[in-house]
Parts: C-alpha cells; sequence; structure tokens
C-alpha cells in the first residue's frame, strides 16, 4: 500500500496514522542493517558515525505583504532573491540537500562501505517538493529504497515542525513525531518508515523537568522508536548526577515523572558542540582511530565516536565535506575503525549478547538535585517549590532543558512569539482535538499544518525582528484556521 504524498495542496501529515503505527509496529523487531552490514564487528577496535540536519522553514514571504505572502520554503526565498545577504548560497544548499544521493552509490560501486545517518526536517521535505526540487527527494529516494545502497543510509526521525521539545507543549511534540513519520512514509513508503529506529531533536534540546521528560521519552516510545541522540552536557549520571564517563559507548535515558512513572530509551553520546568543522573534517573517524575495545557488562566491545551537525551551513560543510568524506569512506572502509550506522551498531552489540540493563544509566540534566529532596508521587506542588527553591539557592539551575546551543534561551525574550504560539496550541487542543475530529478531515489537516509551522525553532533561534514577524504571522493565520465551527 502506497500513500499520497498530498492531499488537497498539504503535505500528507494526517490521516493514515494507523496504517502507519501498523507497518512500524510489525517490523519492530526485524533487524535493519544486520543481515548485511558487512562489518566484521568482533574484530574491528572502534567505529565512528556522523549524521548530517538538514533544514529549512517555511515563511510568509511568497509575496510582498506579511498578511497574504504565500508561505513558501526560505529556499525558495534565497533561490528567488539570490542578490540579498547570503542567498546566493542557495543553490549549492540545494545541492547539499541532494549530494549524499550522489554520493552513497559512487563509494559504494567502488566496493566501498560509505555510511551516513540523515535527519530532514518536515517542513524541508515539503519545501523541496513543493518549490519543485523533485531531482533531490528522487536521489534520496535511491539511497532509501534501492536495496543495492540502503544499507549505507539510515534516516533518523524528528519532529516535523523542527520544535524545540522543552519548550513545546507536550501533547504537540507528539503530533509533530507523529506528522513526520505520517509525511515520511508517504514520501519514501512505509517500510522506508518501518526502518527508521533513531530519533534526532531539534537543536538537540532535551527537557529536564520530570514531567516534561518522561512525556517526550514516552512519546518516542510509543512511536516505535528505539534510540535517541543526545549531547553529552544535557545528561549526567543518575546515580551520582556527574558527566558519563564513557561517552562513546551507549546509555540508557530513563525518566521519571512527578508520579513516579518510569521510561527509558538508548541513548546515544553526541560529544562537543556544534561545529560543523567536527563533522566537515571527519573528525570522528581521526578520533576513534585512536581508541580501542572497551569492557561492558564483561564483553569486549568497540566504541562508537558519533557526531552530527548542519548539512549545508557554512563554507566547511558546503566545501571541505564532500572530498573529506570520501577521503575518510575510502581509508575506513574494511579497515578495524569502520564507519557505521547508530542502528547498524546497536544490532550488532545486541547480537554479542550485550542487553539494555547493562548500558549506564543517564537522566537529564539537574534532576539528581531535584531527586535528592523530591520522592516521586508527593504531589505537583511539592515538585513545584523543590524547583523554585533549587533555583533562588543557585540561579544558573533551571528546569528550560539543555540543548547544543546553551547560550540561548529557547523561552526567556521570546513572549511575544510564544505567547501567541500557547494561544494556537490551546485553541487546537479545544477546537480539534478534545472535538474529536477526525485526523484525515481536511480541516484538521489544515489547523495542524498551521500549528506545526508555528512552532518552528528558527522564529526565535535568528532573535527579534523579521523571524519573529514571521512567527506571529504563522500563529495568526493558523488561529484564523480554527475559527470554523468543526
Amino acid at each position: 500500500m502506497t500513500l499520497p504524498e498530498y492531499i488537497d495542496g498539504l503535505p500528507n501529515i494526517s490521516g493514515s496514522e494507523t496504517i502507519v503505527d501498523e507497518a512500524i509496529a510489525a517490523h519492530k523487531n526485524n533487524p535493519v542493517f544486520l543481515d548485511d552490514s558487512g562489518i566484521d564487528f568482533q574484530h574491528i577496535h572502534s567505529a565512528f558515525a556522523v549524521a548530517l540536519h538538514m533544514h529549512q522553514p517555511l515563511i510568509p514571504a511568497g509575496g510582498s505583504d506579511l498578511h497574504t505572502a504565500e508561505i513558501i520554503s526560505n529556499l525558495k526565498y534565497m533561490m528567488d532573491n539570490q542578490h540579498t545577504g547570503d542567498n546566493h548560497n542557495a543553490p549549492v544548499f540545494q545541492w547539499c540537500y541532494k549530494r549524499m544521493g550522489e554520493f552513497i552509490p559512487t563509494l559504494m560501486n567502488e566496493g566501498k562501505q560509505p555510511r551516513v545517518m540523515l535527519e530532514y526536517s518536515g517542513l524541508l521535505l515539503h519545501g523541496l517538493r513543493q518549490m519543485g526540487a523533485h531531482d533531490v527527494l528522487d536521489a534520496l529516494k535511491t539511497i532509501t529504497c534501492d536495496h543495492n545502497y540502503r544499507r549505507g543510509v539510515e534516516w533518523l526521525g524528528c519532529p516535523w515542525g523542527h520544535a524545540v521539545a522543552p519548550s513545546t507543549p507536550i501533547q504537540d511534540f507528539r503530533l509533530h513525531v507523529k506528522a513526520w513519520q505520517h509525511h515520511f512514509a508517504a514520501i519514501f513508503g512505509l517500510e522506508a518508515v518501518s526502518r527508521v529506529r533513531g530519533f534526532s531533536p531539534s537543536e538537540m534540546a532535551l527537557p529536564n523537568h520530570p514531567n516534561v521528560a518522561y512525556e517526550f521519552v514516552k512519546t518516542l516510545k510509543d512511536c516505535g522508536y528505539q534510540w535517541v541522540l543526545v549531547q553529552e552536557h544535557t545528561i549526567e549520571l543518575a546515580k551520582t548526577g556527574h558527566s558519563p564517563e564513557h561517552k562513546h559507548l551507549p546509555h540508557l535515558l530513563t525518566c521519571t515523572n512527578a508520579e513516579g512513572k518510569t521510561v527509558s530509551i538508548i541513548a546515544i553520546i553526541k560529544t562537543q558542540g556544534s561545529d560543523t568543522k567536527l563533522v566537515a573534517q571527519m573528525q570522528p573517524y581521526y578520533e576513534a582511530k585512536g581508541l580501542s575495545r572497551q569492557i561492558l557488562a564483561g564483553h569486549s566491545i568497540p566504541p562508537l565516536v558519533t557526531q552530527i551537525a548542519d548539512g549545508e551551513n557554512g563554507g566547511v560543510m558546503m566545501n571541505e565535506f564532500p572530498p573529506k568524506y570520501h577521503e575518510a569512506v575510502r581509508e575506513s572502509s574494511h579497515s578495524t575503525t569502520p564507519i557505521m550506522n547508530v542502528t547498524e551498531y546497536l544490532e550488532h552489540l545486541f547480537a554479542s549478547g550485550i542487553k539494555e540493563s547493562d548500558l549506564p544509566v543517564v537522566q537529564p540534566i539537574m534532576q539528581k538535585r531535584i531527586w535528592d529532596r523530591y520522592v516521586p508521587g508527593s504531589g505537583e506542588k511539592k515538585l513545584a517549590q523543590v524547583i523554585e527553591d533549587l533555583h533562588k539557592e543557585d540561579h544558573r539551575f533551571h528546569m528550560e532543558g539543555g540543548s547544543w546551543t546553551n547560550s540561548i534561551s529557547w523561552v526567556k525574550g521570546y513572549e511575544n512569539v510564544l505567547a501567541p504560539m500557547e494561544k494556537v496550541s490551546s485553541q487546537f487542543h479545544e477546537k480539534v482535538l478534545q472535538a474529536n475530529v477526525s485526523t484525515d478531515d481536511p480541516r484538521y489537516r489544515n489547523a495542524l499544518f498551521h500549528l506545526l509551522c508555528s512552532q518552528t525553532s528558527c522564529y526565535r533561534y535568528w532573535g527579534q525582528g523579521l523571524w519573529t514577524d514571521y512567527g506571529r504571522e504563522i500563529c495568526r493565520r493558523a488561529s484564523d484556521v480554527m475559527t470554523f465551527d468543526f
């Protein structure tokens, strides 16, 4: 069965949830890479993995009047206005979204073992199709679906609208996660979405409020994800509150809410900051070459050095990454330090006898200080009081979560954007969710599209000004869409 990519002019982000869920559930115990990996896991010394984060927001810029302009991809706006600022990079950006579809077949046809993890926001996927970049999606479809090449590529799930988890309403974040799976299945097929096992949070932002963190992980688990990528300084060892000691081994992210309910998911730690040079110059390979096997639960296993970076931003990614990626793949293929994708690594790891229960347990940052004073089940008021007391004692203590842009708050200073976002979220909850409007109702899909677009992190990342104007305008349109009686 295939799902249509567009319905009534909108990307197919809702209406077939049961079909998508069943496809994912039917294959959840089937290995994705193990059977044709070609990696001699028992004899390698170490491994490395690289992921490319790809994103372009949708903006109301398809016309001169902000209130009536068509919502288009920022990439389309750049293409049409290449004389302004850095917009001359638009053609290179578009090639960056396509080029792994060229690199993987080329290297595989040389007999090499290329690997890459790809994370494309739903906004970007829709924007590419909307602007007619069909060649980009066709190239991606080849390496995603063709049996000759797909072992080299692992797709990572993400929020459809590039929403930051700590400051996105819990119920809305789940809608983002489900919408991305739905849209991906419509583009690449139900079988392809069943192979997406890892999740990449927008801005690497991990909630640390106990209730929000619990719901974040529960959403991922409910949607069939088996592991999540986390930034090293957003987590702490559950027992001590210290940073993880063995950052190149998988951990188990365990989150407990105020009531004492607990949920866990495998965490893969991305070390260091967001410097694109780390991936552009294939630093993970050279770091991994200096590592050797480690002991975990009595088993000797190879460590995995993992990095993610924007796949298009900056001169190093645009210019230095292509030759360096080819060089590192050619050198590492069939070596004792191969490039691997994370799910491939985990499948080999568990086939060798390691169990999830063997993994070191981590939790979101600053939570140990809460659990030292709060007994789960003591009530929301008690939890709020503990958090308030801790903040009074230490102004650095916060419950805004952590990300790879810790110098930026996703909350403070953005009340003029957050207030409209919260209003739209409340409207959607009241007018659509509580009213049990069918997810295949065109009005539901239109409201959902605008809701998810309104929560894009870019409207805050770039500071006050035009981008916050974009955010407020999309919120206005989302609110208008929901003035109808459902």
